[in-house]
């Protein structure tokens, strides 16, 4: 299955590093990614592959939820379809 993958926080040295990392660790494959820093804010969007993840997706978005808090940043997973359809216009 595909996710979205949003992170939002201060930038910094090692961000994506960090993200990336921490998704590995649960064999989530990043397929896209698209970051971005604006006035000092880190921005990023990735499309992620969770069909090999070791972690049913509520407890991933969890576990993810939890890496931002101690990364201070704030990350979020979505299925694709349902960000899809929350940001249809």
């Amino acid at each position: 299955m595909k996710a979205i993958v949003t992170v939002v926080g201060k930038d910094r040295v090692g961000i994506i590093a960090g993200v990336c990392s921490a998704l590995a660790a649960y064999r989530v494959n990043v397929l896209d990614i698209s970051q971005t820093v604006m006035q000092g804010y880190f921005t990023m969007m990735m499309a992620v592959d969770t069909s090999e993840c070791t972690l049913p997706l509520g407890e991933l978005c969890s576990a993810m939820e939890e890496t931002g808090m101690e990364m201070g940043l704030s990350i979020r997973v979505q299925r694709e379809d349902i960000f899809e359809a929350m940001h249809r216009v």
